[in-house]
């Protein structure tokens, strides 16, 4: 890559981060694309933005795609909020040559059959319950990843183009463009990995239908009187990974990675300021004869305050297992989506198939 493109690159995402904060946004927009996909690398706290190698990397960098041998699929599902939420996931990957790689996953989370109950009285008055409906409201992200080895010995990059789709029933819908780029460089024992999200801030462009929200404004007094806003903001992310790997006796592996995940905005992140927050991650897998795996975590860590007004130090933990063989890879970990004092942990359960098993 010349100079000159990189200069581009530089000022492309510079000028992506000034234009970003020239609009309204939202701290928090988009997140269930911040959930996580796979149950290794959730065992593993997340942290695995420069070890990850396989048909998963599409969500997590993009550039280790191009250490994916044959076609690969992955599926995960998972409940959360006591089965209230369904969260599915599914991605295909492949090389092109030896020099490139494509990906392509699909992400919905959803809450099914809520209840409609706005039109439960009706008009003399009376509670009528055949007048209650259901809607359901859903988020897709649909993501084409794209992966290249550079003339660097050890260097790969790649990108995302993501697709946002989201649903509230008849109310309101909308669509949603993003992009990601990263990079991975291995050299020996030790890999260095570079994730940014949504680097030209990811746009949701929503639409109302006026009628069914007017249903919403007269159910309860003082509520919801104004339509909200139809442009929606997500506000770039970068993730920044050092990973190690330890090599016992042949059949014994053990790779540590520590993560740093940074957003351009304040939060309750163990590291904040007016300009960026940001949270460490650490994660561990040990593998035994490439067949049995064991994970273990630790991230989220949040400045939580307390009654007295004094502040507490809260981290989530993960771990996790998983079995390999012939090509098929099946993975468990107990993890938390959010705090770990106020959410409850879920079972995450995913698949792994390398389909040149099958045509051998």
């Amino acid at each position: 890559m010349t100079r000159k493109a990189n200069f581009i690159i530089v000022l492309c995402c510079v000028l992506a981060f000034a234009k970003a904060y020239s609009q309204t946004s939202r701290a928090y927009s988009n997140e269930f694309l911040n959930i996580g996909v796979d149950a290794a690398a959730l065992g593993m706290s997340n942290a695995v933005v420069a070890s990850t190698n396989d048909v998963n990397a599409g969500y997590w960098n993009p550039a280790g795609l191009m250490r994916v041998q044959e076609q690969e699929i992955s599926v995960m599902h998972a409940n959360y909020f006591a089965n209230i939420a369904q969260y599915n996931y599914g991605a295909f990957a492949m090389p092109i040559d030896d020099f490139s790689a494509f990906g392509f996953s699909v992400i919905r989370f959803s809450v099914d059959d809520i209840l409609n109950t706005t039109q439960l009285i009706d008009q003399q008055g009376n509670i009528n319950y055949d007048r209650i409906s259901t809607f359901s409201t859903a988020d897709w992200a649909f993501t084409f990843s794209y992966a290249r080895e550079s003339q660097l010995d050890g260097f790969s990059y790649g990108g995302n183009v993501k697709v946002i789709r989201r649903v509230i029933g008849e109310f309101a819908n909308a669509w949603g463009f993003g992009f990601d780029i990263g990079a991975q460089f291995k050299r020996g024992d030790w890999e260095l990995g570079f994730m940014a999200r949504d680097i030209t801030t990811t746009y949701n462009t929503w639409t109302i239908d006026e009628e069914k929200y007017a249903e919403v404004q007269g159910a309860v007094a003082n509520q919801n009187q104004e339509l909200p806003e139809t442009t929606e903001i997500t506000l770039p992310k970068l993730q920044l990974g050092i990973a190690r790997t330890f090599t016992f006796h042949y059949d014994h592996i053990l790779t540590a990675e520590v993560d740093l995940n940074m957003r351009f905005i304040q939060t309750n992140d163990i590291i904040s300021s007016n300009a960026v927050s940001a949270s460490p991650a650490l994660g561990l897998q040990y593998g035994f004869t490439d067949l049995v795996f064991v994970r273990a975590g630790m991230g989220n860590f949040q400045n939580i305050q307390q009654l007295d007004g004094s502040d507490n130090v809260s981290f989530q933990p993960n771990i996790g297992i998983g079995f390999k063989y012939k090509g098929i890879a099946v993975d468990y970990a107990l993890t938390d989506i959010g705090d770990s004092s106020e959410a409850l942990y879920s079972n995450i359960f995913s698949l792994k198939v390398d389909l040149s098993t099958f045509s051998r």
